[in-house]
């Protein structure tokens, strides 16, 4: 092949996507099935099955009285952002006994949203714990529901004692352009962290 036309074939080759693996995490009930499957643009692969009798007393259900299923292994959707940029999201189990596959689930992950019911605060601690301890960079969401108090970012920042550069963003998980927002959010904070772990880096420390 001529090396012009050869230069000028990879020239309009359209450039790989870059794909990047997200989580979703919170608590039970705090909306992490609806927001995968809000903005995915592929049909999203669930796992839940219909509650039980054999989960009273287990799943805490205060505030969410009208669910009755529940995430058991993950969900998973895929969005394309601008710039060509995939997010592949991996919506975790929000209850203690399912949290053995975290670990699984993380692997590969360079960020992760921990979506928050302000009714329910108290159930977003073990996520961000968890991400805290492995160094990943994540964002709070805060999920609006219906007929709950709405609190200034900031308020919900000082509840979660959280650093000031990790952002709080309020959102509706129904709606996929809020639910976009969410993901360009965490995306803005990866590579901001990214880039301070490498000027860290470059100087010496």
């Amino acid at each position: 092949m001529d090396s012009r036309r050869s230069d000028s074939y990879h020239s309009q080759r359209p450039a790989m996507p870059l794909a990047v693996k997200i989580l979703v995490a919170g608590g039970f009930g705090v909306g992490k099935t609806t927001l995968v499957g809000a903005v995915s643009e592929i049909r999203p692969l669930r796992t839940e099955e219909r509650l039980t009798d054999r989960s009273v007393g287990i799943d805490d259900t205060t505030g969410v009285e009208q669910k009755t299923t529940t995430t058991v292994a993950m969900d998973f959707g895929r969005i394309t952002l601008r710039d060509g940029l995939v997010l592949y999201l991996f919506g975790t189990p929000g209850q203690d006994r399912f949290w053995f596959m975290w670990d699984e689930l993380a692997l590969g992950a360079l960020g992760a949203v921990v979506l928050a019911d302000t009714r329910r605060l108290a159930d977003s601690f073990p996520s961000i714990d968890y991400f805290e301890r492995r160094g990943l960079p994540f964002i709070i969401g805060v999920n609006c529901f219906e007929g709950s108090f709405r609190y200034e970012s900031e308020e919900i920042r000082g509840a979660l004692d959280l650093d000031p550069d990790i952002p709080v963003i309020l959102c509706d998980v129904r709606q996929r352009e809020s639910g976009k927002q969410v993901l360009i959010t965490l995306v803005e904070h990866v590579l901001a962290v990214m880039a301070r772990r490498q000027r860290t880096v470059g100087a010496g420390y």
